[in-house]
């Protein structure tokens, strides 16, 4: 069955369930309510735990022998069964389903799972999981942009602070979604705010940029057109003394896989065949993304834009006058649809 996050709080003040799923991609949400369900766990008698990595030859008939025997020190037993890549093969998944129709007496199984895609959520396996009576599915959805706010706000005042919304929006503007950054910064907010209301002169004084800039964060942010944002990751990934080349071989390379599908679709084919054709497939959370980038630009463009990056290439390697770091903003702003003059036209 399934539980909501706001649910699982107050559902663990019962009996426990035989078998938990935790599914998201969020690791500080993710790792908050497995905590919730191990602290009622230990609370309810569950004096033993026992973790399990499911790797490559993984022997599912671990499963069963840790519901089959407790140990001589414990009646109950918290099993923890960490799967990352959300594929149980069939091996596991029929150990699962077995486990499912019978459960073992005085344990509950913890399942970590990545976000199951819509493909994952109807495999036979996970069905049983969100719609069996003797699970708890536990789906973790990430906090977006425009819910961070309100998200922080709350976190403030679960750590007993009070802030403006100037201040709020400031620690939000910070650590750019990265919600184990934003804790961390509320916690140096306690030590700081010695009880008076937050402002933005104190988060500007005590929150350090958490920021992650990441070289496929700064391409995210250019095809989704948020040139600012991919301006300023740019420079940060600079400032953090990421080389150069490393930065121009992603943009080449999207940029190279961009101006292929344009040409292909340009030719006539639909795009939902191009993104399948790629060498590897254009993954389905990322056609979105692609699609968008590809509206703002002709083939004919794209190519242009490729041979701008052979120009940063040459300019890294001392080959042509130029800064590259110059280079690199602009090919970044180009992704993001700017219209500036392209030097190659």
């Amino acid at each position: 069955m399934k539980l909501s996050p706001a649910q699982l709080g107050k559902h663990l003040q019962g009996p426990l369930a035989p078998v938990y799923a935790v599914s998201g991609d969020e690791p500080l949400l993710c790792q908050e309510a497995c905590d919730a369900i191990r602290s009622a766990a230990r609370s309810q008698g569950f004096g033993e735990r026992q973790v399990f990595h499911v790797e490559a030859n993984f022997d599912w008939g671990q499963l069963y022998e840790a519901g089959a025997s407790l140990s001589l020190f414990a009646e109950k037993r918290l099993i923890e069964l960490r799967l990352p890549s959300g594929k149980p093969g069939d091996k596991g998944a029929a150990a699962l389903l077995d486990y499912l129709a019978r459960p073992a007496e005085g344990s509950v199984l913890l399942l970590q799972l990545p976000k199951l895609d819509g493909s994952g959520q109807k495999t036979k396996w996970a069905k049983a999981l969100i719609e069996g009576q003797a699970s708890q599915f536990i789906q973790i959805w990430p906090v977006d942009a425009q819910q961070l706010p309100q998200w922080i706000n709350q976190r403030l005042g679960q750590a007993g602070l009070a802030a403006t919304p100037e201040a709020v929006e400031l620690i939000a503007a910070r650590v750019e979604g990265n919600l184990l950054a934003a804790v961390q910064e509320i916690e140096k907010l306690k030590l700081l705010a010695d009880g008076q209301k937050v402002d933005a002169a104190t988060v500007q004084a005590a929150v350090a940029d958490s920021a992650r800039f990441d070289v496929f964060g700064l391409i995210d942010a250019a095809l989704a057109g948020q040139a600012p944002h991919a301006l300023r990751m740019l420079e940060g990934l600079r400032g953090e003394g990421l080389e150069a080349p490393v930065i121009l071989w992603a943009l080449a390379r999207e940029v190279r896989q961009l101006a292929n599908l344009a040409f292909q679709h340009e030719q006539g084919l639909p795009l939902e065949r191009a993104f399948a054709q790629c060498k590897p497939p254009v993954w389905d959370k990322r056609r979105p993304l692609l699609s968008r980038a590809l509206q703002r630009h002709s083939a004919r463009r794209w190519g242009q834009l490729l041979r701008d990056a052979q120009q940063i290439d040459a300019q890294i390697k001392g080959q042509a006058a130029g800064d590259p770091w110059a280079g690199l903003a602009s090919l970044t702003l180009h992704i993001a649809g700017l219209r500036l003059p392209l030097p190659s036209q």
